[in-house]
This record gives C-alpha cells, sequence and structure tokens, in this order.
C-alpha cells in the first residue's frame, strides 16, 4: 500500500548528489532574516507584455527589483528598494514607463526607531523603459500613471513634508509631464483619481484653515482646471464610474454640536461641461431623517445610467459637554487651613512630632484628593450578559466595524428626492449588477444560536431600487456554507443559490425560483465536507457573461447549465472524466480582472489536480459555435508540480504561471495561449543553492481506523541514504497531503512550523490526512494519524524511536488529545491549542 514517488534523477545520480549534498549547509533560523525571496504576486508584466518587473525582499535588509525587456538578458536592471515586506511598483499603460517606491535601508529604520526621529520618507523612482533615464521623486507618498492616456505621472508628497500639520490632510501633488519632462505643481491636494482613459484628474484640496477647500477637475490634454465645489469643508472618497465619465467624492461639514461631520454627497458627469450635483441633507425637511447624516466611512457612487447616487448614512451623536473647571477661592482656602491650625494648636493629645503627623492626617482625610495626571488609571470593567449574541471579545474585535457601520441610501438625481434603502433590521444590503435591485440580508435573529451550534441562517430581501420598496425573498435562510450565498447574474435581473442539496435559479422581476440541478445524473453536494454542517455544495464557478448558464462543479467535473425554463439545452458535461480518472477540476483562471461573467465566446482555463497522485496543470476549454463550451478539455500541461496562478499580459497575448516544488523555489515562466513551452523568468530566492533541501517525497498510502482512504505525504531529509533511518516531525491539520509539491519559504510563520527548515537539517517531515467524524474530534485525530505513521514507519525512512508532533491551533488540539492516548511519540508541540471544547462547540 506504499507508494513511492521519488524524483528521478535520486535513483540515477545517487552518488553525485550525495556529494553535492555534503557541500551544501543546512538552513537555520539565523539565516532566515536575511533570506531573499519573491513575495506572493510581486511579479509584474506590462500590459503590452514587451516587459517584465519583480521584487526579491528580506525580513531584516533591504530588497531590490529587477526589470528587463522579455528574451533579452542584457537589458536586465537591478534596483535598490529599501527595506519593505511588498514591492510597490506598476507599468504605465503604453508599457514605455515603469516607477517604484524606494523605501528607507533598514538600517536607517533601525537607526530611526532607536533614535526616535522623525519619520523617514518615500522615494518614487521614474524609468523610462529601454534606456537608463531615471527620475527621483523625494517625500513621496503615494503616485499613478493617468490610465490608457499614459501622459503624465502625478506623484503625492508627504504631509509632513509639505510643513502641514494638525487636521490638514493635503499635501504637494506634482504632475510630471512624461513627454516634456515638465512639472507642475498643485497644492494641498489630499485625494487624487485619473479616470480609467486618463484624460480627466479628480483631486480634492485640503487646505490649512480651510482656505481654498473644495473638489477640483483637471482636464489633462487641456491642462485646464475647473472648480467644483469649495466651501469650508472636508471632501473626500472621490469615486469614478467604471466607465470614467462621472464621479462622486463626500463633502464633511464640522457641528460642533455633534461628535461626527455632517455630510453632503457631490456627484459629477457630463466632464466636458461638468454638471455638479449637490446633496445636502440639512437642505431637506421632507425626505431625510435629521437623526442622521451623510457618511464618511463608505464611498459614495453613480448608477451605471448617471441617474442616482448611492451613499452611506449613519446616526449623528451629540457632543459631551465639557466640565468648566471650577475657580478654587483662595479665601475660603486660606481661612480653612486657620481654622486647621487653632485646631491642633488646641489639641493637648500632641506630645510629639508623631501626635502632630497623625493629627495632621486626620484633618486631611476629610478633603477630597485631586485627581493627578500620573494617578494610576482604573481597570476598565466588562460586563458580560447570558443574552448577548456575541461574546465580550467578539464585540471588542467588531467595536471599530461596528462604530463605522453604515446604511445604504440614496439621491434620486432627475426626482430630487433622497431614499435611504436599509435599517438596523437589515444589516447587510448589496447592490446589485446594473443597480436596479439590491440584495439585502439580516442574521441577528440567529446570531446567537448559530454562536452555540455552528449553523448559519440569515433572512433575505430584494430592494428595488427605484422606490425604496423592500420585499421578502427568503425567511431563516440555511447557509451551510458560501457557496449557498445568493449571487447575482451579470445582467442583474436573476441568482443562483443553493438549497438543500441543490441549485436553484430566481428570477428578480417575475419572483420565480427554479431548481436547475434536479434530475441531473451527479450530485453536487460536497460529501467530503467533515464540518457541522448539513449538506454543503461545491461552490459554482459563476455566470456566463451573457446570464444564460452557469458554471457548477461535482467536486471532479464542470458542468455547464442552462438557467432559462425555456431553454431546450440540457446540462453538459464539459470536462468529461474526472470523476473517472480522479481528477479535480477546480477552477477557473481569471484572466481579465474587470470581466462581467465568464465569456464563454473565448477558452476557459482551467486548474487541475490529481487526487491521489498530487499533481497538477491546467486545461482548455474551447467555446462552441452555437455559444457555451464544447464538451472535452485540452490538457496543456500536467505536472508532478504545483501549478499556481495563471495570468496574461492586459494588452497582448502574452501568459505567465507560477510552478513550484516541495523542494525547488517558486518561480515564474512566461508562456502563450497554448502553454506550449515554459520559460523560467525568476529568480526567487537566489540562495537556494547554498543550502540542502529534501531529496524528495513519498505518497503513503493507508486506510483510517474507521476505514476511510487516505494519503499522506512523507518529505525525505536532505541528504537522504536509502536504508537509513531519520528522526520524523508529523504534522497535521486537516487533509494536508495536497501540499506534496507546495513550497515552504523558510520564514517565521508564527507558528513555529516550517518544513523546509526540519528536511534541511536532518529531519523527515510526515503529513497526514486527517477526516473528522462528528462530534468526536479528537479520536478522529487518533483513527488517522496512528494508522496513518505505522504505515510511513514502513518505508523504512523514519525512526520509529524518534517521532515528534507538531500541531497548531485547531491541529494543536490534535496534539494535546493525541498524547493521552499512545507512546508513539518521543516530543509534542501544541501551538495556540484549543483545549477549551466548550469554547469551540460550534465548530
Amino acid at each position: 500500500m506504499i507508494r513511492k514517488h521519488i524524483l528521478t534523477f535520486w535513483a540515477l545520480f545517487l552518488i553525485a548528489s550525495l556529494a553535492f549534498a555534503q557541500d551544501l549547509k543546512p538552513i537555520t533560523w539565523k539565516d532566515i532574516p536575511t533570506w531573499k525571496y519573491m513575495p506572493g504576486s510581486a511579479f509584474q508584466l506590462s500590459p503590452d507584455g514587451q516587459w517584465m518587473a519583480y521584487g526579491l525582499v528580506q525580513l531584516e535588509g533591504d530588497g531590490e527589483i529587477i526589470l528587463q525587456k522579455v528574451g533579452d538578458e542584457n537589458s536586465k536592471k537591478t534596483f535598490k528598494i529599501g527595506s519593505t515586506n511588498y514591492p510597490s511598483m506598476q507599468f504605465s499603460e503604453d508599457g514605455t514607463w515603469f516607477a517604484y517606491t524606494e523605501y528607507p535601508t533598514f538600517s536607517q529604520k533601525k537607526a530611526n526607531e532607536k533614535s526616535k526621529g522623525k519619520p523617514l520618507k518615500n522615494k518614487a523612482i521614474l524609468v523610462k523603459l529601454g534606456s537608463d533615464d531615471k527620475i527621483e521623486f523625494e517625500n513621496v507618498s503615494n503616485y499613478a500613471f493617468n490610465g490608457k492616456a499614459s501622459t503624465v505621472l502625478a506623484v503625492n508628497l508627504s504631509k509632513e513634508g509639505n510643513g502641514n500639520g494638525g487636521d490638514v490632510r493635503g499635501s504637494d501633488l506634482l504632475i510630471y509631464h512624461l513627454n516634456s519632462e515638465k512639472s507642475q505643481n498643485l497644492g494641498n491636494v489630499a485625494d487624487f483619481s485619473f479616470n480609467k482613459a486618463g484624460t480627466y484628474l479628480a483631486y480634492t484640496v485640503d487646505a490649512a484653515n480651510q482656505s481654498g477647500n473644495g473638489l477640483y477637475l483637471m482636464n489633462v490634454a487641456g491642462n485646464s482646471i475647473q472648480i467644483l465645489d469649495s466651501d469650508k469643508a472636508s471632501y473626500r472618497s472621490l469615486a469614478w464610474t467604471e466607465k470614467g465619465d462621472a464621479f462622486a467624492a463626500l463633502k464633511m461639514v464640522k457641528d460642533k454640536k455633534y461628535k461626527q461631520d455632517k455630510g453632503q454627497v457631490v456627484g459629477v458627469k457630463n466632464l466636458g461641461a461638468p454638471q455638479v450635483t449637490v446633496y445636502n441633507p440639512e437642505k431637506d425637511s421632507v425626505n431625510f431623517d435629521h437623526a442622521y447624516t451623510i457618511s464618511p466611512n463608505r464611498r459614495p457612487m453613480w448608477s451605471e445610467d448617471l441617474t442616482r447616487l448611492f451613499y452611506g448614512i449613519h446616526p449623528l451623536e451629540l457632543a459631551e459637554k465639557k466640565e468648566e473647571k471650577k475657580e478654587v477661592d483662595q479665601d475660603s482656602v486660606k481661612k480653612a487651613e486657620a481654622e486647621a491650625m487653632k485646631k491642633i494648636m488646641a489639641d493637648t493629645t500632641i506630645k510629639s512630632i508623631s501626635d502632630l503627623q497623625k493629627a495632621i492626617a486626620k484633618l486631611d482625610s476629610g478633603k477630597v484628593k485631586e485627581k493627578k495626571e500620573n494617578d494610576a488609571k482604573k481597570p476598565d470593567m466588562t460586563i458580560w450578559h447570558w443574552n448577548d449574541s456575541r461574546l465580550q471579545s467578539r464585540q471588542q474585535v467588531m467595536q471599530n466595524q461596528d462604530k463605522n457601520y453604515s446604511f445604504w441610501a440614496m439621491y434620486d438625481v432627475t426626482a430630487g428626492k433622497h431614499i435611504q434603502l436599509q435599517d438596523s433590521s437589515m444589516r447587510d444590503l448589496n447592490i446589485l449588477e446594473k443597480e436596479r435591485y439590491a440584495l439585502g440580508s439580516d442574521f441577528q435573529a440567529y446570531e446567537l444560536d448559530g454562536n452555540l451550534d455552528g449553523q448559519s441562517y440569515r433572512d433575505f430581501y430584494i430592494v428595488d431600487l427605484k422606490t425604496g420598496e423592500k420585499k421578502e425573498l427568503f425567511t431563516k435562510f440555511y447557509l451551510p456554507n458560501y457557496s449557498s450565498f445568493p449571487r447575482v447574474s451579470p445582467d442583474g435581473g436573476k441568482l443562483i443559490y443553493g438549497l438543500d442539496g441543490h441549485y436553484y435559479i430566481y428570477d428578480i422581476p417575475t419572483g420565480q425560483s427554479r431548481n436547475i440541478t434536479e434530475g441531473m445524473p451527479v450530485s453536487f453536494i460536497n460529501v467530503e465536507d467533515d464540518h457541522n454542517i448539513e449538506k454543503p455544495l461545491y461552490g459554482a464557478l459563476g455566470w456566463s457573461s451573457d446570464s444564460k448558464y452557469v458554471l457548477l462543479r461535482d467536486g471532479w467535473d464542470i458542468w455547464q447549465v442552462p438557467v432559462s425554463s425555456s431553454s431546450k439545452e440540457t446540462p453538459i458535461n464539459l470536462t468529461v472524466n474526472g470523476r473517472a480518472d480522479q481528477i479535480r477540476y477546480q477552477y477557473r483562471f481569471t484572466l481579465d480582472p474587470e470581466e462581467k461573467g465568464i465569456d464563454l465566446s473565448k477558452p476557459a482555463y482551467i486548474r487541475t489536480y490529481g487526487e491521489w497522485t498530487k499533481k497538477s496543470g491546467i486545461v482548455q476549454l474551447s467555446p462552441a459555435k452555437k455559444g457555451g463550451l464544447t464538451a472535452g478539455a485540452k490538457v496543456l500541461i500536467w505536472e508532478d508540480a504545483n501549478i499556481g496562478t495563471l495570468s496574461k499580459a492586459k494588452n497582448a497575448e502574452s501568459y505567465f504561471l507560477y510552478k513550484e516544488k516541495f523542494n525547488e523555489p517558486t518561480q515564474v515562466y512566461l508562456t502563450d495561449a497554448s502553454i506550449s513551452s515554459l520559460q523560467q523568468v525568476t529568480e526567487n530566492a537566489p540562495d537556494a543553492d547554498k543550502y540542502a533541501w529534501s531529496a524528495g517525497t513519498m505518497l503513503v498510502d493507508y486506510v483510517s481506523d474507521k476505514g476511510d482512504k487516505l494519503q499522506g505525504t512523507l518529505f525525505l531529509p536532505a541528504g537522504y541514504v536509502e536504508g537509513q533511518k531519520y528522526p520524523t516531525v508529523v504534522y497535521y491539520y486537516e487533509k494536508l497531503s495536497q501540499t506534496r509539491h507546495n513550497w515552504s519559504n523558510p520564514g517565521y510563520s508564527g507558528t513555529g512550523w516550517n518544513p523546509n527548515v526540519y528536511t534541511s537539517n536532518g529531519f523527515a517531515v510526515f503529513i497526514p490526512d486527517i477526516v473528522y467524524k462528528l462530534d468526536d474530534p479528537g479520536m478522529s485525530a487518533v483513527w488517522c494519524v496512528i494508522p496513518a505513521v505505522k504505515e510511513a514507519i514502513k518505508t523504512g525512512v523514519i525512526d520509529e524511536n524518534n517521532i515528534g508532533i507538531h500541531g497548531h491551533s485547531w491541529g494543536g488540539y490534535q496534539t494535546s488529545f493525541l498524547i493521552t492516548q499512545t507512546k508513539m511519540f518521543k516530543a509534542a508541540a501544541a501551538g495556540a491549542p484549543l483545549t477549551n471544547m466548550i469554547s469551540m462547540y460550534d465548530l
């Protein structure tokens, strides 16, 4: 029952490998602070696919950005970026320019921290691609190119660098013209944003004493500026429409009577000759409840047809009145002191200095002591109530979110009418596509029970965004997982939701529901989900862009299901062989981040995973002539590796993907639409060749004590010699054998666990799968882990007398339980274990 999958070179080059391993050193915790690596998603391809850039950082050191023209090693440049956890960089839309942030160095930060100096400033560096031209901007807060136009770079300077202080938010905004290399300075800019085309720049001014505060619009090509609104107010929260033909902002005005500023919403459209709408609730005595105001905590937005403005409102709170400090009557003080002196002089019991001190103390005991600033603070009192829907600890975590909560409302520009869309009886509201309807929901009535039994329920409503009327959709709707949550179609008129193990379509205008999975030859219930929930569904991949189909997963294959009741089409199994060949077609790669639904007229790229081989890959589904996709997947790549993100250049057919193995760092590979060949273009973890890594992996098949067919992954130690036994660390949580090919970047994880560090230092690592039985989590671990370890010992790799176990959180509980059931393990580590079962009975 043991299948050994060891890297091919092991058998062929054993002697060479052993000699090589002896020259390498194990990585230690001391090496990790200066370990260079590429953070996730720190690779960028220019929109035209001609240039690439990626960043390398260190925990305690300085990072760098590597910039290169694709396919041209001679063009490679390395730029120092100082100390940061994640590099900040961007290409211009036309692929001509590149900008990045340079942070203070690690040594500068440490020295400044020690001396408690002023905050250090960042720089923005502008590079003209294909040249040595480089321009530096000092004291930079943020920057942005102007979208598709790519004619200017806007650089917002740090506020402190401007000499502004207090509540003033504005600082200089430099508009650097890329072609003329000239700059212009816009003063006291707080927020700025270009529209998608890059033809207009909207910005707000926030100056000392609010002089000149307002909302401004610059025509970038004409370099002309218009004042759209100006007042003694704070302007913020700029938000363009997706098309870039209009934008909205908030205008906040101080009122000493209240804790919060009072808000107004500003909408701007017809940009050539701007039409400005300002809705001021103070002037609305008919529709607006003046116990509320417009909230700064929700960004305003236009409807797609530019007839309505949406914004948040929240209750006003009266400001607390400050108590006036009472002046001390000096004559009264002197009189009291004289009376006290008379009493002491008349006291015949005073015979010594000690008696005198006691008499003075007795007189002082009646005085009220003034509170001093350095007096110790009294501890806060937290009162727990048995009927609270949330534990106090949860209330404290959610305090800021609750404090900043706001209700959705809208202003009908044509009718000149404010409409409140939700209240405290419906805490959640999602404005749907096309802004014709909104989906409201509330779980307050079920929150307490959900904290007790782990079951999630909600009431759902449909809100008409023309009238604000609310219609009940579901009462006490069961949500075993997020897959059942209603999701809107791209046309905004339909919802897909899960109920009782099936998927349904709800037509919003007609109010009709239809079961679209009834009668299909497969079930969409995730029978492998071992949480305390009933009939959880596999998640839907999503709607087609024309709202005619949904793509569903049954755990193995992907199905194309028509949603119209009048359609003569039947569901199609697009991938065909998943269940038969035990290959999971997991998810679709989103190549266009701005897409509205899945465009079935284009090829779809699907990530695949071998359930028992742990291979992964990508397949392609092709469009059908009559609409939808054609059944039958074309395999593009299928390897003993972890194939990660597939992405493409925004405006070109240039693709890239991430690939890694347990003992090979994550690298980026350039390819084309057919993924016919891969070209490695990154050098992540450039120091990896200095260290010894795992010699490979084995898959261990086993059967739990309850009859479950499972697997574990055994990671061989560096320098592994067949026939030799090694001390072994066993790690677990739920199912983890799928991590066989995952690279674990050396770092301080917070859990104390890093399998690469263990294998590099001569330990074997074994990660078995656990499936849980309801109400018996501890014994579930026993039923799975012990038979798994026994089977793994048969490989001859594990020293059965030197096995340690390590679990964190939920896995920490399993550690705490396992050591009460067996003496198999020599050492045990339980990180943040959930040992109090009463506090986790809802899991």
